[in-house]
């Protein structure tokens, strides 16, 4: 997947983001995380992230996946930013720890690059 290159600085100087998983019977759930994005993919951890409803829907085998990352550049004039993405997740093993590791297949964003 390409990204813009305001995409991609946003990616790299951002702290959090909301993680969306919906486990085998269909139940939604939605997470604050912190994440890593290494230019193609995002990384999330945490603590005890092997209890956590995201690690477990998709160890299950559940690996669609949505991630929201967005801010305020300012509240007046109201300017927000957001990038959405869709994609795929697994779990790997990074630096002796479970990851999260999303593959993303799909974007939307706006805000970026100065536009609004």
């Amino acid at each position: 997947m390409e990204f813009t290159e305001g995409e991609l600085e946003y990616l790299r100087t951002q702290p959090l983001a909301r993680v969306a998983t919906v486990s085998s019977d269909g139940q939604p759930d939605v997470s604050p995380v912190g994440f890593r994005f290494d230019g193609e993919h995002v990384w999330i951890m945490g603590r005890d992230i092997a209890k956590t409803y995201k690690y477990k829907n998709v160890q299950a085998g559940n690996e669609k996946i949505a991630i929201v990352v967005d801010d305020l550049v300012s509240r007046d004039p109201w300017r927000p930013r957001m990038l959405k993405l869709f994609g795929r997740a697994e779990i790997v093993e990074r630096d002796g720890r479970p990851w999260i590791l999303i593959s993303p297949e799909r974007k939307w964003s706006f805000g970026m690059d100065g536009a609004s």
